[in-house]
C-alpha cells in the first residue's frame, strides 16, 4: 500500500499515553513509533503519540477535556477466516481485552450481516466494531475507520462518499447496501453500510436515523500528511467548509468531519528536533489556520 497518507487522530483529555499502551498491548504486531510533548499550549503541556496497531498507523493526543470521543467515528476490526483459521478465537480474545470497563453498544453475537459481530465503547471512549468477515468477499484490511452520519447529516453518507472520492486520489467505491422499507427509524434508501477507498486506504460509512446524542467532532479527526505546500493548499481549499473551525491545521468539512492538513515534514521536526525547537514550532503553528511550511521551517 505504501506509506499511509490518512491517519486517524484521537484527542484525549490526559489518557493518551495510557490508552496507547493499552491498545499496543492487546492488538497483535503493534508498537509506539514516537512521542513528543508540546509546552505552553492553550491546553497546557500536551503529549502527542504516533503508534501502529497491526500495521495501521494512528495518533493520540492528550490535550484537555475539550472534546468528547463518541461513536461517530469508530474502527472496524476485520477477522477473516480465510486468512486466519483462528479468526473467531482471536476476535473473542480482543473483545475480552477491550471489555474491561467498557460499554457494550451491540452485543457480541450473530447478526444478519455477520455470524459474529459486536460494537464496543472501551474504557477510554473509543469505539470498535469487531466482525468475523465473510471470506467470500473482497479482502479488506484488518482495521478500517468507519463514519456514522447522524442528526442533521443523516442521509448524507452516500453524498459524502462521492465528495471524498472527488477530493482524494487513488480512490474507488467498494460495496454499498441501502436500508429497505420498514426499518423503523432508518429511512428507506439511506446507507446501511458502505465502504470506499481513499489514497489506497479503506473507510466505511453508514447513516443512522436513530436519535443519537452525538455527531462528528474534533475528538476523532483524520490527519492528511502532505508532501508540500501545494498539497496543503489543495486539500484545505476543497475540504474546509467552516471558517470558525480553522485552527492549527485543523478544519471541518461540510458534513462536520474534522480533518488535519499537515506537512509530512512536521513529523520529522517533532521526532528529530530538540525540545526547544519543538516548543518554537508549536508556538508558530498555534497562531496559524492553514499551516505554512516555510514559516514553520523558519522558526527552527
Amino acid at each position: 500500500m505504501g506509506k499511509q497518507k490518512i491517519i486517524p487522530h484521537i484527542w484525549f483529555d490526559k489518557e493518551a499515553k495510557e490508552a496507547v499502551q493499552f491498545y499496543t498491548a492487546i492488538f497483535p504486531d503493534s508498537s509506539i513509533i514516537s512521542s513528543s510533548v508540546l509546552h505552553d499550549t492553550p491546553s497546557g503541556d500536551t503529549e502527542s503519540i504516533t503508534f501502529t496497531l497491526s500495521g495501521f498507523t494512528m495518533m493520540a493526543l492528550s490535550a484537555g477535556p475539550y472534546f468528547q470521543i463518541n461513536p461517530s467515528i469508530s474502527f472496524f476490526v476485520n477477522f477473516d477466516p480465510s486468512r486466519d483459521d483462528k479468526a473467531k478465537e482471536h476476535l473473542d480474545t480482543l473483545w475480552n481485552a477491550l471489555s474491561e470497563g467498557a460499554e457494550i453498544l451491540m452485543p457480541l453475537q450473530e447478526y444478519p450481516f455477520s455470524k459474529h459481530y459486536g460494537w464496543i465503547k472501551d474504557r477510554y471512549g473509543v469505539t470498535w466494531q469487531l466482525i468475523l468477515s465473510d471470506p467470500k468477499g473482497e479482502e479488506r484490511p484488518f482495521i478500517i475507520p468507519s463514519l456514522l452520519f447522524t442528526g442533521n447529516v443523516c442521509g448524507k453518507a452516500e453524498e459524502a462518499i462521492e465528495f471524498y472520492l472527488s477530493v482524494f486520489g487513488h480512490s474507488k467505491k467498494g460495496s454499498i447496501v441501502h436500508y429497505p422499507a420498514g426499518m423503523q427509524m432508518d429511512k428507506e434508501g439511506t446507507v446501511m453500510f458502505s465502504d470506499f477507498m481513499l489514497e489506497r486506504q479503506w473507510f466505511s460509512a453508514m447513516d443512522s436515523g436513530y436519535p443519537h446524542e452525538f455527531g462528528f467532532n474534533e475528538a476523532v479527526s483524520l490527519l492528511v500528511e502532505c508532501n508540500d505546500q501545494e498539497e496543503i493548499d489543495y486539500y484545505w481549499d476543497r475540504l474546509s467548509a467552516d471558517p470558525e473551525a480553522e485552527q492549527c491545521g485543523w478544519l471541518k468539512d461540510k458534513y462536520g468531519v474534522s480533518w488535519q492538513i499537515s506537512p509530512e515534514i512536521m513529523d520529522t521536526m517533532m521526532e528529530e528536533g530538540t525540545q526547544e525547537q519543538i516548543d518554537r514550532l508549536a508556538q508558530a503553528f498555534l497562531t496559524m489556520k492553514k499551516l505554512d511550511i516555510e514559516e514553520l521551517i523558519a522558526v527552527l
